[in-house]
Parts: structure tokens; C-alpha cells; sequence
């Protein structure tokens, strides 16, 4: 009976570290496939100052991250995209501008996911991220300016931006801000509805749901709590699932690191 017990055991300590062994190589066969189908290059070559560093790095960037949550590479490059313009780390966006036109992202979705960020991050970042990846445009041949994507005027944009900010995040703002002396509450609540929503959320090309998933990374990678919860119930309105949100921040996980990314995922979990 002893014999017998001790067999099984054995037997299944021998299937556990062949599964291990399995998933490992699992993980090096899907990193060098995702790499080479981003980037056209070759992973783990062992070379360059560092070797241990990005042999961690890629294995689970490109061996387990982008096989984790239903996302195409097409979303997920665009995740990454907007993640690296928020950091402000341009050589790594620019490397990931050129593996998202790889995998099929067009320019104009590319440049509006950028865009995406200017009302979050501010005007000069998003300068500095479109300015890298124009650097990739124009490597590639691509012709600037793009297209035109902009659908307000002057006398329709806060109606236009009222129409889409509303039925996500009702008067909350206004009404939060109206106190404000010198009617500089009315003020900012107009910008917000002028600006993010009228001058941003109604262009061309990225659709509500697509600008609402890209916002919710850029303020994952900021840290914004509040406003991170209140994006989280803006994305279920405009029809993202939690499942796909929990997938995008994990997207975000390698480049914005644990603490953040673990903050938005409790947000999303505790949001209703």
C-alpha cells in the first residue's frame, strides 16, 4: 500500500514538473512568435549589454502578457501605445508605433489613439509622442499631414461633446465644480465638455468605445483613482465589458508596473 502511495506521488510530482516544463517552453515558443510578428526581429538572441534583463522582459511581454485576456495585437499595440505616450518614454513608443502599423493599425488610427491623450496627459506630451511617432511616419513613406478627422465647429462643439459626455457621466463635474468663484466653475465644466468630449471624443476613426478603453490606460498609467472609477463605469455605458478591461490593464502591467496596475484593477473590480 506504502509502495503504491509513494508511486502516485511520484508519478504526479513528475507530471506537475513536466507541465512546468511545458508551459515554459510554451511561453519561449509564443515570446519569439509574437516578437517576430511585431517587430520582424528575432528574441532572445542572448545579446547587447543586458541579456538577463530583456530575456525577463520579452519572455513575459511577449510570452504570456499578450496571451493573456481576449485583445488582438491591433488593440493591444494601441494599449501600448498610449501607455508609452503617457510615460513619455519615446524611444519605446516609437519602437511600438512601428509594430502596431506592422500588425495592421492604420496611421490615422494611430495618430487618433495619440491624440486620445492630449485632454489627460496635457498638450506638451502629446506633442512630444506625436512628434515619435511621425518620426515612424515618415520612415515608412507615409505622407503628413494625415487626414482630417475633426466633425465640430466652433458653434456646434459643446452641443456635439454634451451628446456623448452626458449619457456616460451626466452633470457630476458641473455640479461639483459650480462654486467656483467668478464663474470659473462654468468655465471648467465647459472646457471639459468643449474640449475632451466635443474636440477629441468626436473625431473621426476611434470609435466611444475605442477612446473610452485608451482613457482608461492612460489613467491607469497616471494613478488617477477617482477618475479611473468613474472611467470604469463610462467604458460599461459605451459597452466594454469588465473582462476586456481587466485584459487592457494587463496590457498595461509590464510598462506601468504592479502597484499601478494592480490599483486599477481593484478600481475595476469594485466598480458597479
Amino acid at each position: 500500500m506504502k509502495k503504491a502511495i509513494t508511486i502516485l506521488i511520484i508519478t504526479w510530482i513528475t507530471l506537475q514538473v513536466q507541465a512546468q516544463n511545458d508551459k515554459n517552453m510554451d511561453r519561449i515558443e509564443q515570446c519569439k512568435k509574437t516578437f517576430t510578428e511585431l517587430f520582424g526581429g528575432e528574441a532572445l538572441t542572448g545579446q547587447g549589454t543586458d541579456p538577463e534583463l530583456m530575456d525577463i522582459l520579452q519572455k513575459f511581454i511577449f510570452g504570456e502578457v499578450f496571451y493573456t485576456g481576449n485583445l488582438s495585437y491591433k488593440t493591444r499595440e494601441l494599449i501600448t501605445c498610449v501607455t508609452l505616450a503617457t510615460m513619455q518614454t519615446l524611444p519605446q513608443l516609437e519602437a511600438h508605433a512601428s509594430a502596431a502599423l506592422h500588425t495592421g493599425v492604420t496611421p490615422l488610427k494611430l495618430r487618433e489613439a495619440i491624440y486620445q491623450c492630449a485632454p489627460f496627459i496635457g498638450f506638451p506630451k502629446t506633442l512630444n509622442a506625436i512628434s515619435a511617432i511621425n518620426k515612424v511616419f515618415k520612415s515608412k513613406g507615409i505622407s503628413l499631414p494625415l487626414e482630417k478627422q475633426g466633425t465640430v465647429t466652433e458653434s456646434n462643439r459643446y452641443t456635439k461633446g454634451h451628446e456623448i459626455q452626458y449619457p456616460l457621466y451626466g452633470d457630476e463635474i458641473k455640479k461639483n465644480v459650480r462654486s467656483l468663484p467668478d464663474r470659473m466653475g462654468i468655465a471648467l465644466s465647459d472646457f471639459l465638455t468643449e474640449v475632451c468630449f466635443g474636440d477629441f471624443y468626436t473625431r473621426g476613426t476611434l470609435d466611444k468605445k475605442d477612446r473610452e478603453l485608451l482613457t482608461l490606460c492612460i489613467l491607469a498609467t497616471l494613478g488617477t483613482g477617482e477618475q479611473i472609477g468613474s472611467h470604469v463605469i463610462g467604458n460599461l455605458k459605451a459597452g466594454n465589458n469588465k473582462e476586456t478591461l481587466y485584459a487592457a490593464i494587463i496590457q498595461c502591467l509590464p510598462y506601468i508596473g504592479f502597484p499601478y496596475a494592480l490599483n486599477a484593477i481593484y478600481i475595476i473590480k469594485n466598480t458597479n
